[in-house]
């Protein structure tokens, strides 16, 4: 069975090339435009990991990993945040809310792979 991962951000291109990328190497994707979306779409099903950007409307990605934290079912749900922002007290920021890695775009398909081959076990 492929483990899931949903994807998170505003812009519609980056998901599907983050999508692209995932479904290649043979993970199931979710998508979410946003942080209120992607709460809206964790309805209780297994989540295997979330990548998701810092800046987008509505809720950015920070306060997004905070309210997912919050939730019993995905409590543990490994988190990359896939970001411009390449800045310490951002990075330590995401990292206190509980984000696993952080990555900044422009950014290679296989260093995204990378990531989330060491984040979720087979």
């Amino acid at each position: 069975m492929a483990k899931t991962i949903m994807i998170v951000d505003d812009s519609a291109s980056l998901r599907q090339v983050v999508g692209i990328a995932l479904r290649g190497a043979g993970y199931d994707v979710i998508e979410a435009q946003d942080g209120k979306d992607a709460l809206g779409k964790l309805t209780g099903q297994k989540v295997h990991l979330i990548v998701s950007d810092v800046n987008m409307p509505n809720m950015d990605g920070i306060a997004m990993v905070v309210e997912i934290k919050k939730l019993p079912n995905y409590k543990f749900t490994p988190i990359i945040m896939l970001t411009t922002e390449g800045a310490d007290e951002k990075k330590k920021a995401g990292q206190a809310a509980g984000a696993k890695a952080w990555i900044v775009k422009p950014f290679q398909p296989a260093q995204l792979l990378d990531a989330v081959s060491k984040l979720i076990l087979p």
